[in-house]
């Protein structure tokens, strides 16, 4: 009898500086599962390719010195992506608000987001910021996801948002401070 070996694949995160074309279809992939999975991350539900193609087109459009994204990838497939936003305000240039941290349904429980999360956090430290924050919808997955790494809530707003079947739902914005040293 011969025993079949499982090989884990390998998950690989990498930074995109700048549009990659071959990277849209996948982004536009994950987009759809994970709204259709119920993540409230800015779209309702159905979400057509096209509208998932035109929000990837522009944030890929927009990366550079001030808005930064990384992508996980397993066996060419796009399985998770997260993305940064460099306060440019004088006043804030120590801070950056974490965006669309989102990792495809067949993949969660992984270590994906965090992983995406510890890469975002390098980065951020190197950049000089020493806070970041985010919303989240209130009551969702990612609420302990954020929490487990260490992210402290500040408070909640009733009905902020409309979850991806329409209904008003509340949002939780969590902060992190960064010290430059720690790793």
């Amino acid at each position: 009898m011969t025993k079949s070996l499982q090989r884990k694949a390998i998950t690989t995160i990498r930074r995109i500086a700048s549009q990659e074309s071959p990277l849209a279809g996948g982004l536009c992939d994950l987009l759809i599962d994970v709204v259709g999975h119920g993540s409230s991350v800015g779209f309702l539900w159905p979400l057509t390719p096209d509208t998932a193609r035109q929000y990837w087109e522009k944030a890929m459009a927009g990366l550079g010195a001030s808005h930064a994204m990384w992508v996980a990838e397993e066996g060419g497939e796009v399985v998770g992506t997260v993305q940064l936003a460099l306060c440019e305000k004088d006043n804030g240039r120590h801070r950056a608000e974490v965006q669309k941290l989102v990792v495809r349904s067949s993949h969660r429980g992984q270590g994906i987001a965090s992983t995406l999360m510890k890469e975002l956090e390098q980065f951020a430290r190197a950049d000089g910021r020493t806070l970041l924050v985010l919303d989240t919808e209130a009551g969702s997955a990612a609420e302990s996801v954020y929490q487990h790494l260490g992210w402290q809530r500040g408070g909640k707003i009733p009905n902020y948002a409309a979850s991806p079947d329409g209904k008003l739902q509340a949002t939780c914005y969590y902060y992190k401070a960064l010290a430059k040293g720690d790793r």
